[in-house]
């Protein structure tokens, strides 16, 4: 993405976070971290572009981030949804809108954070 286009998004709001991406502008990328973590109403989001390969995914995720409630990424466009056993963490690919790769349809998803900061997460398919 382009530095331009980002700054689009973020002046429609509300806040646009995010972490950079392998094709990103170099001028975006300078102005981006790699992982970030955000609070929104008692839950804690983590964000990396590229979670690494499938096998072993949700422990390295939970292993780097332990004090996330959701790993968020998207390298791959790949739509997934993977809650731990306990119920307690999970990674989530949104998948993508606009470039759906491989997968079968474009995708988007949805976080919403109930009282006491309960995560509720949802793969939406787009038309």
């Amino acid at each position: 993405m382009e530095l331009s286009v980002f700054a689009e998004l973020a002046a429609i709001g509300p806040p646009v976070l995010a972490v950079r991406g392998n094709v990103d502008s170099a001028e975006l990328q300078a102005r981006l971290p790699l992982t970030r973590v955000v609070e929104a109403g008692g839950a804690r989001f983590a964000m990396i572009h590229d979670a690494g390969p499938a096998n072993g995914r949700l422990r390295r995720m939970r292993a780097r981030f332990p004090d996330a409630d959701v790993v968020v990424f998207g390298h791959s466009h790949m739509p997934l949804l993977q809650w731990s056993d306990d119920g307690a963490f999970a990674i989530f690919n949104p998948g993508s809108p606009t470039e759906r790769r491989r997968a079968p349809v474009h995708t988007m998803g949805e976080a919403v954070v109930s009282d006491g900061g309960r995560v509720e997460l949802t793969l939406i398919e787009l038309g």
